[in-house]
């Protein structure tokens, strides 16, 4: 198990901006790729997301926050979306516009399904009705456990 004092790959997430909130995107900049799937559990996204932040720290495209984003699009796989300042030569690129809802779920991933009905009805009390559900995790399991915490974001285009 990881210790305090080892280096961390990911930041700790502050879950306090996140919370509840309202936000536009107008053409929102990502490198696009797919993560294969068993049942919504994840087969290669470690290397998924090293082939992909190798192309944006190539580029310079890194941002502050490094979002990472990902669309269930079925059992059997995921768009991930990783935010970027600028064009990725040989990524796949993708824009996101439209108006998402923001709630923070903490704990194990085998609560979705719960967190998914919570955050419909989070939606629903808002008078909105979700189009779509991007889930943003934090942090990788190694951090998530070292941090003591596994914070999950659910946006919801509304």
């Amino acid at each position: 198990m990881p210790t305090a004092t080892e280096p961390e790959c990911c930041p700790r997430f502050d879950p306090a901006p996140w919370q509840e909130l309202e936000i536009t995107w107008e053409n929102k900049l990502f490198v696009r790729d797919h993560v294969r799937s068993i049942l919504h559990i994840p087969l290669n996204f470690g290397a998924v997301m090293e082939r992909a932040i190798q192309r944006v720290e190539a580029a310079g495209a890194q941002t502050a926050q490094r979002l990472v984003i990902t669309d269930e699009t079925s059992l059997w796989g995921a768009d991930v979306y990783l935010e970027v300042s600028k064009e990725v030569p040989g990524a796949q690129m993708a824009t996101l516009s439209g108006t998402f809802v923001s709630k923070v779920f903490e704990g194990p991933f085998g609560q979705m399904s719960s967190w998914i009905k919570q955050m419909t009805g989070f939606v629903a009390a808002r008078g909105k009705t979700a189009q779509q559900f991007y889930f943003y995790y934090t942090t990788c399991p190694k951090c998530a456990r070292k941090y003591g915490k596994n914070y999950v974001v659910i946006l919801a285009r509304v």
